[in-house]
């Protein structure tokens, strides 16, 4: 890991750990789960604020003005409104989708869960992500929940990630495998 990833990722994981530990104390834990998928949302869908929180030109006020109108306007709770205000103040934003990564993983911890991530080429209906969620859950013996994207140049089949082990079966990775093979042969 470089540096500079290395420095972030320690940034996002003492915000995260600090905002877990209060909003557990609160007993608010499914509030702060609410508010994660609110700004996953909002980071996977919108460019301007991807831009706002990762870009040098924003001073600090306009940073804390743009994040206090965004947190009223999506409902996120107090607490982490305010540790998004502190994050502004303190030019700490850039770490945000590290610091939500994180979250995801103190609240999975806390709830007794383990999430996957899940790359399809088409989306999942819920009969198959439920099938897939027993599956891995027998596998983890622990739930699942299931962070599911689309990658269409998948063609077919799957890639799971399941805390450190990664099971490939799209068919673009079956047809790469067969391309390696066919340039050892000939």
């Amino acid at each position: 890991m470089s540096e500079p990833a290395s420095i972030s990722s320690g940034i996002a994981k003492r915000y995260a750990t600090a905002l877990f530990d209060i909003t557990r104390e609160a007993n608010a834990i499914s509030a702060l789960e609410a508010d994660v998928d609110a700004l996953d949302a909002a980071l996977a869908e919108s460019g301007e604020f991807r831009d706002l929180i990762s870009s040098p030109i924003y001073s600090r006020d306009d940073q804390a003005r743009a994040i206090d109108a965004i947190a009223s306007k999506m409902g996120l709770g107090r607490m982490m409104a305010n540790t998004l205000q502190l994050m502004a103040s303190k030019r700490r934003l850039f770490v945000l989708p590290q610091m939500v990564a994180e979250l995801r993983g103190l609240i999975a911890e806390a709830k007794g869960e383990i999430s996957a991530d899940v790359v399809s080429a088409r989306p999942l209906s819920e009969a198959q992500r439920a099938a897939l969620a027993a599956a891995l859950k027998e596998n983890a013996g622990k739930d699942v929940k299931i962070i599911a994207s689309v990658d269409e140049s998948l063609i077919g089949g799957l890639i799971v990630k399941l805390g450190s082990k990664m099971i490939d079966t799209s068919i673009r990775a079956r047809l790469s495998a067969l391309q390696n093979t066919m340039k050892e042969v000939g």
